[in-house]
């Protein structure tokens, strides 16, 4: 059990105002009778965010120390500020967190428990406490005894910084220092900011013990084959790997190490947009009392959720332990991986539903990471828009890119991985004039990839991308399979395969490829 002094050590005075390790009923009972959140018709808890109801990347800042034992890839991702203005912040949530009610959360990331970090999370708000609950590993009585945190969160979405002398470059701000393992959070109120600081962090450490951290999902069939699927948010990682025929060992961010894959957290944070029980019955069901729901529209009578608005955002969430989901595997360890599937939701509705890679194929389109961002996930983004994010996860990267790229190629090669590029947006024209790829169709793609049923099959090959498109697949229309085919205009589709075509050379310029690697991309 905490010791209030521990809060104290950190600058955490009032200990009376500290709330340590409530159960998830108190939490509920908390953000309810607090005002910062409603409960929903099915027993979940419904917050709004605010302003922020995304990611806000250019005010994610990494701590420049001269001494780091990490070698950082400073820029645009990995911002620097001085151990002065972090300082300066970190007094400012200090006293903030010290006059009024807090909320403390001691827990794990890393299933694996040779791999795992104690963490400690300090939050204003109870339903952000109850998030992190639910999305990171819960310690069993024994384990919350002899608990110790390796990082600590500080988070006071009330607290603004002032860019002029705070160094920053609005009132929000995540601060991550790797000298003193703390993260500062203020001025946002959305809670994903804690779960990816922590992943942020995992990225940074794991690397330096052997083991490759991934932006992926990951389930397990019956035969022990394990599957990766790696993709922005909004690409279809967490709806793709709830499937009832196959055991979830996480929806978001996982460790490849040695032994195996391991998930890093103990829940899921699915975005649930236009949801129904029709399409996505596992994350349906989850969502009942102890899981949260992040800036969906409720009826102002019954309290029943609206899925389908975008009132708010299109950046809709739900979070809940992922022993919400049936079939989960408890604790989130697999074997060695057999499948990985990159999924892109490619706007220009270019590339094949999918299609299967080559071992220097598999090396380029990690490196390349290409998507369209989808609308709400960051903030300022209100329609998909194209992007390369670098491993299938940029922004949260703080090592050089071909460090993680190096490790999982090692690791395809090691195991004999089968490797396929999965195109979860758009076909028959781009954003506005297709339709977003049949989910149905996509499924089906991606059982018959994991099971093998796409390996004797006939293929033929894209002309400018150079991908094997299979020519039938079980349950999925041919005429689906070659994206040129569901164009009315063929000619446009060929300009608009030569743009994206050039928009994958431009950015390959970033890196220094090994030859075979720089000969697996497109031709134009």
């Amino acid at each position: 059990m905490l010791d209030t002094r521990e809060l104290e050590a950190l600058g955490i005075g009032r200990g009376e105002r500290a709330f340590v390790d409530l159960s998830p009923a108190e939490l509920v009972e908390h953000a309810v009778r607090r005002g910062e959140a409603q409960l929903t018709a099915d027993g979940a808890v419904c917050a709004t965010t605010g302003q922020y109801t995304g990611r806000s990347p250019k005010d994610k800042f990494v701590v420049e120390h001269p001494l780091s034992p990490y070698e950082i890839h400073w820029g645009k991702v990995n911002q620097p500020i001085s151990p002065d203005h972090y300082q300066r912040l970190k007094r400012k949530v200090l006293t903030h967190l010290s006059e009024h009610d807090h909320f403390v959360f001691n827990g794990f990331a890393g299933a694996d428990p040779e791999y795992r970090m104690a963490l400690r999370v300090v939050s204003e708000y109870a339903w952000h406490s109850l998030f992190v609950h639910q999305l990171f590993l819960r310690p069993t009585p024994e384990e919350l005894r002899s608990h110790r945190p390796e990082f600590t969160i500080l988070s006071a979405p009330s607290v603004y910084a002032d860019p002029q002398a705070d160094g920053t470059n609005s009132e929000a701000f995540v601060v991550i220092d790797f000298e003193e393992n703390v993260i500062l959070i203020g001025g946002t109120e959305y809670a994903g900011e804690m779960k990816k600081s922590i992943f942020t962090v995992l990225n940074t450490r794991l690397p330096y013990q052997n083991v490759l951290p991934m932006h992926c999902s990951a389930n397990v069939g019956p035969k022990g084959d394990v599957a990766l699927f790696f993709g922005l948010s909004g690409t279809g990682k967490t709806t793709l790997s709830a499937d009832p025929a196959r055991r979830l060992i996480g929806d978001d961010e996982h460790g490849w190490s040695d032994q195996g894959v391991f998930n890093f957290e103990g829940g899921c944070y699915a975005k649930c947009i236009n949801l129904s029980r029709a399409a996505e019955p596992q994350i349906w069901d989850a969502i009942r009392f102890g899981a949260v729901l992040e800036n969906v529209v409720l009826d102002e009578a019954t309290r029943a959720p609206d899925y389908s608005s975008q009132q708010y955002t299109e950046n809709t969430r739900a979070a809940y332990p992922v022993e919400f989901i049936e079939n989960a595997v408890i604790p989130g360890v697999g074997g060695q991986p057999k499948t990985i599937l990159f999924l892109t939701a490619d706007a220009s509705g270019v590339l094949p539903p999918i299609s299967r890679l080559t071992p220097a194929q598999a090396m380029y389109h990690f490196l390349a990471g290409y998507t369209s961002k989808l609308a709400g996930t960051e903030r300022g983004i209100t329609e998909p828009s194209p992007t390369f994010s670098t491993c299938f996860g940029e922004p949260f990267w703080t090592l050089a890119p071909q460090v993680y790229a190096r490790m999982l190629g090692e690791r395809i090669a090691r195991h004999d991985v089968q490797v396929f590029l999965v195109n979860t947006g758009w076909t028959g024209g781009p954003y506005g004039e297709g339709k977003r790829m049949n989910l149905s169709y996509t499924r089906a793609m991606v059982d018959a990839a994991i099971a093998g049923a796409l390996q004797d099959v006939p293929y033929e090959r894209h002309p400018v991308f150079g991908l094997e498109m299979p020519v039938r697949c079980p349950e999925v229309p041919s005429e689906v399979l070659n994206p040129r085919g569901t164009w009315t205009d063929k000619a446009r589709y060929d300009e608009q395969t030569l743009a994206l075509a050039r928009q994958f050379q431009a950015n390959s310029q970033r890196f220094a490829l090994e030859p075979d690697v720089a000969a697996a991309g497109p031709k134009v």
